[in-house]
């Protein structure tokens, strides 16, 4: 790699450490084109990314971000994998993991707080931003819909009695 070419990714990591809300750290040794390519399509349909990148131009582009604590992490063959919902990346991460012994997660960090393997694994089981969404429409629906069953429910029973009798005379 020519200078250029490095401070170009620089500074794009750089841009990539101050705007992910999460990002995963781990070893990718051992696996095949074919599983990176899943791996990366399993992220990008989850709103995540992966980067393989030069640990040494990583460490320089993490200077002055909030995801800092993650620079003990960069040693040996890793990749990043990060998303801005803070449960995307870790979700996907923590799957793949399960699915191929040859990745391995380091750890990781979530705004300024750093993570350890458990602290992944733990956003991982975590709902997503999506499933939450729907959870608290779903709450706020719910009385609505109660609402509407009560209000309802005298006519029903009314309407039944009243054919009830109809019913009744006409058979006499």
């Amino acid at each position: 790699m020519d200078r250029a070419a490095k401070a170009e990714s620089i500074t794009e990591l750089s841009g990539v450490f101050k705007t992910s809300n999460v990002v995963v750290v781990a070893h990718y040794a051992g696996l095949t084109v074919a599983q990176m390519q899943t791996l990366r399509m399993q992220m990008k349909q989850a709103g995540g990314h992966v980067k393989v990148a030069k640990n040494r131009l990583a460490k320089i582009a993490l200077k002055d971000t909030d995801v800092a604590s993650i620079a003990s992490l960069l040693k040996g063959p890793t990749v990043l994998a990060y998303s801005g919902d803070p449960v995307a990346a870790p979700k996907v991460a923590v799957d793949f993991a399960k699915a191929n012994e040859a990745f391995v997660i380091l750890g990781g960090s979530m705004g300024k707080t750093a993570l350890d393997v458990n602290g992944v694994k733990a956003l991982a089981s975590l709902p997503s931003l999506d499933e939450l969404r729907a959870k608290i429409v779903g709450l706020l629906v719910s009385p609505a819909t109660k609402i509407a069953q009560l209000t309802n429910a005298p006519a029903a029973k009314v309407a039944r009695v009243i054919q009830a009798y109809a019913s009744k005379s006409a058979a006499a």
